[in-house]
């Protein structure tokens, strides 16, 4: 801490990624994924993490269990609703971390006590009070959120928060649960409530804003400014209906403008972009190219005046390094006369360290892009090696597609499988390429799962960009997504497809000891090798 920076000044970040960024629809992550996340959260100077809603399910949980376990720095905190039940189940899952808090919650605004909860307001203050006192039984550190707070009635919304303070809690979230605020409106409540409630200097004060009109940073920071030292955000902005307020986007706009934000956290911003691709993979949910921050673009010069500029300092039109988030400023540019050297240096600039076996064939896939397409990006290498990583241990793996498709149909797929050592051959025909691509995985490798999402984007740009194609498959309750790449979309689909099977298999047979079976052949089926 420098001497510029003082305690009071310190906004502390409650990052809840893992919990109101996963409830954004087709966000789910799996175990593993969720851990990773949290691993860095915790690497990079989160002071809070909200691994999940304990109660929700078991799968959630185990999830928020395992993170207290292993987090080392930050709060582990999880999420209970006022019923005793919800608190109890909590702190159990909470309980192995070196750091932890419970964040419990009540709805306080006219629509929602009249049609959620159905209570009356004297009803819904006592049930502050007995939530914030179970939660403090269990733990020291409690914090209470008032949702729908800003619909909420003012001196109302006072009561519950001396109530809750003088129960115990130390923290207290104000949210903007629909984005309905305004920065000007949300710094007001905020300064008028820290001024009416006569206990308010007994705990700190916290801004959870939704991004529905867009104005979920300026909202956070209009927060800060009045008082509050505690950001409840995701990486990426991720949550329910529009997101919520970015952990990229508040962090550095304290750092790029002290001066008028005069404030600080604990964050390391170079790991940001590492944060924000990490996310983005997990969740399957691309970040936009113009994002703030961490979108590709947000280092990127076309315009001939912004080059010229660029080129005699790059201040006339950057804000901030690109550095300073994590993001190398030249890049080596990689081509098919490109040896394994500077491939391996390529990656390692890139922050990849890979096995020798997953290097050898990252590096022979790259050969064979590169044979296919003149101009190698960060984001073709980028992609080749995430998807080499994700598929390294499939049981099922493409070996060979091709596709006859056209006006003239039926269109036809012929595809070679690899399912654990063995080659299976199967002809499909399909209503188009892509139908008759997953007839074929679902003829040798039958199965009941049904395709939630499929979709397709160019990596970068040109018409021999690279797809990436996204899949989810959901099964009996279980819902997984996976990614492939590949100059042809019809491969990348099919990769992507395998992907998202081999993660359902691998859910549908863990620990149980069964052997996949691989389905009859049906149309022109021939075992080889």
């Amino acid at each position: 801490m420098t001497t510029s920076q003082s305690e009071k000044d310190r906004v502390v970040i409650f990052d809840t990624t893992l919990r109101d960024g996963e409830q954004c629809p087709g966000a789910t992550m799996t175990h593993e994924e969720k851990l990773e996340v949290a691993e860095l959260l915790d690497q990079m100077g989160v002071d809070i993490i909200e691994a999940g809603f304990p109660i929700a399910s078991e799968g959630d949980f185990a999830a928020v269990h395992e993170i207290a376990k292993r987090t080392r720095n930050a709060v582990v905190c999880g999420l209970s609703r006022a019923a005793f039940n919800d608190i109890d189940r909590c702190a159990e899952a909470i309980k192995p971390a070196e750091r932890k808090r419970i964040h419990t919650f009540l709805s306080t605004s006219p629509v929602h006590m009249k049609w959620k909860l159905q209570k009356e307001p004297h009803e819904v203050l006592d049930m502050v009070i007995a939530q914030v006192t179970r939660a403090r039984n269990h733990v020291d550190d409690v914090e209470w959120s008032a949702e729908d707070g800003t619909r909420t009635e003012f001196d109302f919304l006072c009561r519950c928060i001396e109530a809750a303070i003088k129960a115990g809690a130390t923290t207290i979230n104000i949210p903007d649960t629909v984005g309905y605020t305004v920065p000007e409106e949300y710094f007001d409540m905020f300064k008028r409530v820290r001024e009416n409630v006569p206990n308010s200097d007994k705990a700190r004060f916290s801004v959870h804003c939704h991004n529905d009109l867009g104005m979920a940073v300026a909202n956070s920071l209009a927060g800060v400014k009045a008082g509050c030292r505690q950001i409840e955000c995701t990486i990426n902005g991720i949550g329910e209906r529009a997101g919520n307020a970015a952990l990229e986007e508040v962090v550095m706009a304290m750092k790029v403008r002290n001066d008028v934000l005069p404030f600080w956290t604990g964050v390391d911003a170079t790991m940001l972009t590492r944060a924000s691709k990490l996310v983005a993979a997990a969740t399957s949910f691309p970040v936009q190219y113009n994002k703030a921050i961490v979108g590709r673009n947000a280092f990127a010069h076309e315009s001939g005046i912004h080059q010229d500029g660029m080129l005699k300092n790059a201040q006339t039109y950057e804000i901030m390094t690109p550095e300073t988030v994590g993001v190398k400023q030249t890049s080596l540019v990689m081509g098919k006369h490109s040896g394994r050297h500077a491939f391996v240096h390529k990656l390692e600039e890139m922050g990849y360290h890979l096995q020798s076996n997953q290097l050898e064939d990252a590096f022979v896939r790259f050969k064979a892009l590169a044979d296919r397409k003149k101009h190698i990006y960060d984001e073709d290498i980028e992609a080749l090696v995430d998807e080499e990583i994700a598929h390294a241990q499939d049981r099922i793996k493409l070996v060979s597609l091709s596709v006859i498709a056209g006006t003239r149909g039926p269109q036809r797929a012929t595809m070679k499988l690899d399912i654990d050592g063995k080659q299976m051959i199967e002809e499909c025909e399909g209503n188009g390429p892509v139908d008759a691509v997953f007839n074929c995985v679902k003829a040798m490798v039958p199965h009941d799962a049904v395709l939630e999402l499929y979709q397709v984007h160019a990596v970068t740009a040109g018409t021999d960009a690279q797809a990436e194609v996204s899949v989810r498959l959901s099964e009996n309750g279980r819902a997984v997504t996976s990614k492939g790449s590949d100059p042809d979309t019809l491969v990348a689909s099919a990769k992507a497809y395998l992907g998202a099977l081999n993660k359902l298999l691998i859910k549908r047979h863990r620990g149980n000891g069964e052997t996949l079976v691989v389905g009859q052949r049906r149309i022109h089926s021939t075992e080889v090798g």
